[in-house]
């Protein structure tokens, strides 16, 4: 990971999306990376920017640099920007994408059955609200591809 700010798009309604946001927040100190829900204007234009059809997603966007990230890539890479220990896990990142993203996909699948589904996206607290791009303006530092 680079020095800029890294978007993460998450799925705004999701359980658990919401609480690994949160797990992303609080191990970040260096406040590296941003949120926006793919539900917002911002996050499906981001994801539209990037060439993702924001609709068709089950799970989350790792848009870095002029990169953007899905599934278990997105998910190990925010790991390695995290604290210690969680940078461990981008070792994953060695085992072959296709058998990575099968397990992604099959936990994806039963999210909402196991974490439960928000009736819409929750509003962050004032400490962290500058994390959260409410428009497209706060997200020029991300440079489409």
């Amino acid at each position: 990971m680079n020095d800029e700010p890294a978007i993460v798009l998450y799925d705004g309604v999701c359980g658990f999306c919401h609480s690994s946001v949160q797990f992303i927040i609080k191990r970040d100190p260096r406040r590296r990376f941003r949120f926006a829900s793919l539900q917002s204007d911002v996050g499906r234009s981001l994801a539209e920017a990037h060439g993702i059809d924001a609709s068709q997603l089950e799970g989350l966007i790792l848009i870095d640099a002029s990169t953007a990230y899905q599934k278990s890539s997105a998910a190990l890479r925010i790991a390695r920007g995290l604290n210690w220990p969680w940078p461990v896990f981008a070792a994953l990142l060695l085992v072959p994408k296709m058998i990575r993203d099968w397990c992604y996909d099959q936990f994806a699948k039963r999210r909402y059955r196991w974490f439960g589904k928000l009736d819409a996206c929750s509003i962050p607290s004032a400490d962290v609200a500058d994390r959260f791009l409410c428009s497209i303006h706060n997200a020029v530092t991300v440079r489409a591809p």
